[in-house]
């Protein structure tokens, strides 16, 4: 197995000069890129999380050990391999440092093979890890973009998951039915270091006395046990009973289960819940000693009718995952239904605007002019041109003819843009008119 190049780097940390050469050497020959530090304060002006390779390093040493260098690093980044070396066999200080997550452990004297099998070994790991963290930028940046849209409120959302994913803070997410705020719980669970864990779902409002006592008890398929290490999605907090809202204060406040007769089990987990607005208000629906403990962050996702940017732009992504799903073409945009996306105020929200796209993609709405069935078959090109005609005219109405905001909402590059606008022969000055 060939390490691609940039991996192949090596922090070597050695006060002895002749040392320090002939381990460099070795390495040089070894084909690895050696950057040697006669101390491990200097190394640690350069190592980071980021360090695109392993680390070798005395044990003894003036100032800074190789141990203490070691426990910075881990601080730092507890993956990031090191390897240590001493002239002194001290067998117990080697036990201790393989404990403590040294890579490997080497006495001098030692030879040249054993020198390069060992940073090949930890130079592989290296790699291997750094590819992992690429994989999981990656999945995260495509799974940011199901929070579809380009107003200042979803962009601010998107923008955060990131810093919200690992941060050690319950979270309330409010909004209206149908804006999607179970999507924004379980982006902001995937993003972080719960993913690999369990993300459970407990619906407050249906919850009865039977599956409330399991939900409380350390056993069982409900148990609130079986959300430790993961994320705890407590959905329509606002409408849980007041027994529930009781119970569950102590646990947040003491991270642990009571059963009678047992001893505490604690419980690692993260808290989002969600609540509605209106009439339902987390304020007016929560006991303050709940609302306290459960709003570490408070997010709101406005209604579509507030961030009418978001229509044209949700709708071509509803549409286009409805029709890929029933692998059927993209049919023909009507001016009813600019006129309905338009003037409509999308009460049910995304969810209803959702259902609404699958019924346009399937021709099952009113009128016959509606279906992609009806009269003449045009070309699935005319078909795609006349959707993406539709849909910039209807993301320049939405911005009232402001283009660098159409821009925004589209996704799409200025060149691009006016591309599409000569192609498909619309007249912006005429859009630009109030």
């Amino acid at each position: 197995m060939t390490i691609p190049t940039k991996t192949r780097k090596v922090a070597l940390v050695e006060d002895d000069d002749d040392l320090r050469a002939s381990i460099a050497q070795l390495l040089h020959l070894a084909e690895f890129e050696v950057i040697a530090f006669t101390d491990a304060s200097a190394a640690l002006n350069v190592v980071d999380a980021d360090w695109d390779g392993v680390v070798i390093s005395d044990v003894r040493m003036p100032g800074l050990s190789g141990i203490d260098l070691h426990r910075a690093i881990r601080q730092c980044d507890e993956e990031l391999p090191v390897i240590l070396i001493t002239g002194h066999g001290d067998v117990a200080m080697a036990v201790e440092a393989l404990k403590s997550g040294v890579w490997d452990f080497l006495t001098k004297p030692f030879s040249g093979d054993v020198m390069i099998a060992a940073v090949e070994r930890a130079a592989r790991a290296r790699s291997l890890t750094l590819e992992n963290r690429r994989l999981q930028t990656s999945a995260l940046n495509e799974a940011t973009t199901a929070l579809v849209g380009s107003s200042p409120a979803i962009r601010r959302l998107r923008d955060m998951i990131p810093t919200l994913a690992d941060a050690d803070l319950d979270i309330l997410i409010e909004g209206e039915t149908g804006t999607g705020k179970e999507l924004l719980a379980r982006l902001i669970h995937q993003a972080g270091k719960r993913r690999r864990h369990r993300f459970m779902t407990i619906n407050c409002a249906g919850l009865g006395q039977p599956l409330e006592d399991e939900f409380f008890s350390v056993a069982g398929g409900a148990s609130l046990a079986h959300s430790s290490r993961g994320t705890l999605l407590l959905d329509d907090i606002d409408r849980a009973s007041d027994r529930f809202q009781n119970r569950l204060v102590p646990v947040l406040e003491d991270r642990a289960l009571i059963a009678q007769g047992k001893e505490p089990a604690p419980l690692d987990l993260r808290i989002i819940a969600t609540a509605g607005t209106g009439s339902n208000r987390a304020e007016d629906a929560l006991s303050p000693s709940l609302l306290h403990r459960i709003a570490g962050m408070r997010l709101s996702i406005p209604p579509l009718r507030e961030r009418r940017e978001d229509i044209p732009v949700l709708f071509a992504h509803f549409v286009g995952a409805a029709a890929s799903r029933n692998r059927i073409p993209v049919p023909r945009l009507q001016p009813e239904v600019h006129d309905r996306l338009n003037r409509h105020d999308w009460p049910g929200n995304a969810h209803e605007l959702a259902r609404y796209a699958e019924q346009f993609v399937l021709g099952l709405l009113e009128g016959p002019a509606m279906s992609p069935l009806a009269g003449s078959e045009p070309s699935l090109e005319e078909r795609v041109n006349t959707f993406e005609r539709d849909t910039i005219i209807a993301a320049i109405r939405a911005t009232n003819g402001r283009i660098g905001k159409a821009l925004e909402a589209l996704a799409i590059p200025r060149k691009t843009f006016y591309y599409k606008v000569k192609k498909l022969s619309i007249d912006l000055t005429k859009l630009r008119q109030p």
